[in-house]
């Protein structure tokens, strides 16, 4: 991605950012959804240059945004697609939410692939294959259990308060069944987007 494309890219998120920003439900919750693209983002265009990200990787990060924006804006359990995939699959709660969890899959796992793949010795075919399917899922796991870790200290910290950030809606097994949809999104990126990611890999100039 050039210089240009970059700016042009992270200045479409912010805009989409200040948007879900204006009129969210709960602003503190809000800050708290959003608060990755904080990181993420800043990340992102300082390492552009030296370390640019394959085209696939870029897409899949902005749609984790939005996801991310549609539940602050919302708070997850209200977000409308979440109510509409009740009506339509007969759901017994919104869950938009675990479209939020299966993108915590896909994303850190194109994402882990691609630098394994760019830094690290399982470049080598060799290397390639049930090693790297392995080590790419047990990551994303890994990345799954840490977010639920830290969305178990904002609710002992905000008690009743986290309710929003957490959208368990009651469901006892929602951390369970959160981490379930992390596993499938990312084994589901690796099965369905490994071949299209690899060629995109090659035609980016070799990190050192």
């Amino acid at each position: 991605m050039t210089s240009l494309s970059i700016r042009v890219y992270a200045a479409s998120i912010v805009a989409l950012l200040a948007a879900s920003a204006f009129g969210a439900r709960e602003p503190a919750t809000w800050a708290m959804e959003v608060g990755p693209i904080f990181i993420v983002l800043p990340l992102m265009l300082v390492t552009h240059r030296r370390f640019p990200l394959t085209p696939l990787l870029y897409v899949l990060i902005a749609v984790h945004m939005g996801v991310l924006m549609l539940g602050g804006h919302y708070t997850y359990a209200k977000v409308p697609l979440g109510f509409w995939m009740e009506q339509w699959f007969g759901f017994e709660r919104n869950n938009y939410d675990r479209i939020g969890h299966l993108m915590q899959g896909i994303v850190p796992a194109i994402a882990a692939r691609e630098i394994l793949l760019r830094r690290t010795p399982l470049s080598a075919p060799a290397m390639r294959g049930g090693w790297l399917f392995l080590l790419v899922t047990s990551i994303c796991l890994a990345f799954s259990a840490l977010y639920e870790l830290i969305e178990w200290g904002t609710a002992e910290a905000l008690g009743s308060g986290a309710d929003d950030f957490l959208g368990t809606q009651g469901d006892i097994f929602d951390t369970q069944k959160d981490m379930f949809c992390a596993w499938l999104g990312a084994m589901s990126a690796q099965w369905l987007l490994g071949r299209w990611h690899d060629r995109q890999i090659e035609t980016l100039p070799r990190s050192n």
